[in-house]
């Protein structure tokens, strides 16, 4: 899953670059030159690169835990095997995106330290909660799905070890959407209750999957560095436009119903009504749909989502566990603490 959509470039005009340095960085780019970790680049963009890669592996990571708690749950053996293996590959991606991360100038162990703190950040969208099998199956299905897009469009960049990296997870991750296609498939084949929690479970997760790409595009965003050095080829806007073109279509012919809907505060929904705007437009080609709640966006961002607490206090315990192994690995010492 990735979690570097949104993730924004900021250029320290304090820092003194060679313009000629710039100018011939930026014809390699222009020219479909890849950029190698060794090779000059601005420190803007050697920063701008490092944020988006800790924060795609921080989205990994993080992203495996409401999966994971759901392996000793799943319905059959099938889907727990399943769903096993999709965290572990999910967890794979997060430690081959700290590897690409520390070629960019950051050590493993300050990443894992400032992921614990909330000094650096992981995707917005793994902050809500999944209480059913069905949240599972559209998690798959939605957040995967939009995952799949945008990193195809990272893989269309200009940092070598980014793409390469890309385009080893995407082929992972287009097993776990088939899979979550496959889940959705299931429940919307089965039963009144079955269907009825698939159809609960989008109403909770549409919204988040339209946020997924990030808010909305600054005017000038195809000028921006991010665009102009091939951090990313695609708008946060253009990005969205595809998924709705793509996914509103696709769950209409499943038979679920696209809500606007309310939430309270630990991310259940407490009202909905029909998207009115969910029509095919047909001089474009485009669907409409009704924009999400930014502010709750950016509130969740903040910290101050359903979920947010409760995923790093996990990944602080998981930390904390593991330091024993840690030491043993780089410095020699066993301490293995206590039996819980």
């Amino acid at each position: 899953m990735s979690g570097s959509a949104n993730v924004g470039v900021h250029v320290d005009h304090a820092v003194a670059e060679d313009p000629e340095q710039i100018a011939a960085f930026e014809a390699r780019i222009a020219a479909g030159e890849l950029i190698e970790a060794d090779d000059w680049m601005p420190t803007a963009y050697r920063d701008g690169m490092l944020r988006m890669a800790e924060h795609h592996a921080n989205s990994e990571i993080i992203g495996a835990l409401p999966e994971g708690e759901w392996i000793t749950r799943a319905p059959s053996l099938r889907r727990k095997l399943a769903l096993t293996a999709k965290v572990q590959d999910e967890v794979g991606h997060g430690q081959m995106l700290y590897r690409v991360s520390q070629d960019l100038g950051k050590t493993r162990d300050a990443m894992l330290r400032d992921l614990i703190t909330g000094r650096t950040k992981y995707h917005n969208v793994f902050n809500y909660p999944a209480p059913t099998w069905g949240d599972i199956a559209m998690i798959q299905w939605l957040i995967d799905g939009a995952a799949i897009m945008n990193q195809k469009t990272l893989a269309d960049g200009a940092y070598g070890p980014y793409i390469r990296t890309m385009k080893r997870i995407n082929m992972e991750e287009a097993f776990h959407f088939k899979s979550g296609e496959d889940m959705v498939l299931t429940l919307m084949s089965g039963t009144a209750k079955q269907k009825q929690m698939a159809q609960d479970a989008f109403d909770r997760w549409w919204e988040p999957s339209i946020m997924f790409f990030g808010p909305p595009d600054k005017p000038n965003a195809e000028t921006l560095p991010p665009m102009r050095w091939r951090m990313k080829t695609v708008t946060n806007d253009g990005l969205r436009r595809r998924f709705v073109n793509r996914f509103a279509p696709a769950a209409i012919d499943l038979g679920l119903k696209i809500h606007v809907t309310t939430k309270d505060e630990q991310g259940l929904v407490v009202s909905k009504r029909p998207d009115e705007n969910v029509v095919l437009d047909e001089s474009t080609g485009d669907w409409g749909f009704t924009e999400p709640n930014w502010e709750e966006f950016f509130r969740v961002i903040r910290g101050k989502g359903p979920c947010n607490a409760q995923r790093l206090a996990l990944r602080r315990m998981s930390y904390d566990q593991g330091r024993w192994v840690r030491e043993a690995i780089l410095h020699g010492r066993v301490n293995v603490p206590p039996a819980a």
